[in-house]
């Protein structure tokens, strides 16, 4: 029997889009779709959990089951199915605001217990669906309708957040990359545990631009560091510049080939298993040195709801029994 591949519009559902022309969840959903177009993904085992804001639409463009939930809990819904239901393949979309505000404690224990999850942060730095209040991600200084003066806060890094909360994997892209992206996606559901990918995506109407510094045209090989595991850490136009530890301290430093006799041995290799080096490419911000995108950490280990159904297997053995053998154990009374 001859099986027809599956093509990335038949994933998509028959439902319109409704976010802002030119948004970049536009691009987002389309490399979700080819992802799971190029793995042939199970329609009939793939769910797409959402909370609140302009990602949280994404369930409903997706042939697949969905549930769009409340403000900030996608995380704790997704652990649920996915600990009834173990053989889904469960995805969580969130925004910056819904994933590190309101569910700032749902994220961290989803991501601590290592529940086999694929969990997209869409970080455009504002709460768009609210019409452009400042977000947990925004910049200091950045001016919205709740912050007319300037953000007085200090932005979160989703990046430093996982992996303080003991994220097994952590990775970036940009809803533009449409080669990188889905390559990242396919990394992240091979990946079993929790894995967490921030997608920096651009908000036309409330934060247009606000990745500009990396992701224009005309400094994005300069401003982008491409990662592979194994491979050294270059980057520009002609792969010219490299990072390395700077002589006597625990930061990263950038260096052009050929300057003052470095060379491509000199050049760090990328190791995602390294937690430590993980925590330093997420903390890189531009111009003075590039953004890290693709795997920045992956160190698998063992999945929350693998354990739990070992558990209770363990407990069903130990303690099988009837309905009226547990009633009738252990003290028991006559009311008359």
């Amino acid at each position: 029997m001859n099986v027809v591949a599956k093509t990335a519009k038949e994933y998509a559902s028959d439902q319109e889009v409704r976010w802002c022309p030119g948004c970049g969840d536009y691009a987002i959903v389309k490399a979700v779709q080819k992802t799971l177009a190029d793995l042939q993904a199970d329609t009939a085992k793939t769910v797409f959990i959402s909370g609140i804001g302009c990602a949280a639409r994404f369930p409903y463009y997706m042939a697949t089951y969905g549930f769009h939930t409340i403000h900030g809990r996608a995380p704790a819904f997704a652990t649920g199915v996915k600990l009834t239901n173990p053989e889904l393949d469960v995805w969580v979309v969130s925004g910056d605001g819904d994933a590190l505000s309101i569910g700032g404690n749902h994220l961290l224990h989803v991501l601590r217990r290592n529940v086999d999850l694929q969990i997209l942060l869409f970080n455009n730095e504002i709460y768009g669906l609210t019409k452009g209040q400042y977000s947990p991600t925004s910049r200091v200084g950045t001016r919205t309708p709740s912050t007319p003066g300037g953000s007085l806060d200090t932005p979160v890094s989703a990046g430093a957040f996982a992996l303080g909360a003991g994220a097994r994997f952590f990775a970036r892209s940009v809803d533009t990359l449409q080669k990188h992206l889905p390559e990242v996606l396919k990394r992240a559901r091979a990946h079993h545990g929790a894995s967490l990918v921030e997608i920096f995506q651009n908000c036309i109407v409330y934060n247009d631009g606000a990745f500009d510094a990396f992701t224009a045209r005309d400094v994005a090989a300069d401003r982008q560091l491409l990662l592979e595991h194994g491979k050294p850490m270059l980057f520009g136009k002609t792969l010219d510049k490299g990072l390395r530890l700077a002589d006597r301290k625990l930061m990263l430093e950038v260096v052009t080939l050929g300057e003052n006799g470095i060379t491509e041995a000199d050049v760090l290799v990328h190791d995602e298993a390294n937690r430590a080096m993980a925590g330093l490419l997420a903390a890189m911000q531009p111009p003075a040195m590039p953004v890290a995108l693709g795997v920045l950490y992956c160190d698998p280990a063992h999945s929350y709801e693998g354990d739990v159904a070992a558990e209770v297997e363990t407990a069903r053995q130990r303690h099988r029994a009837t309905i009226a053998e547990l009633l009738h154990r252990g003290p028991t009374w006559t009311v008359t």
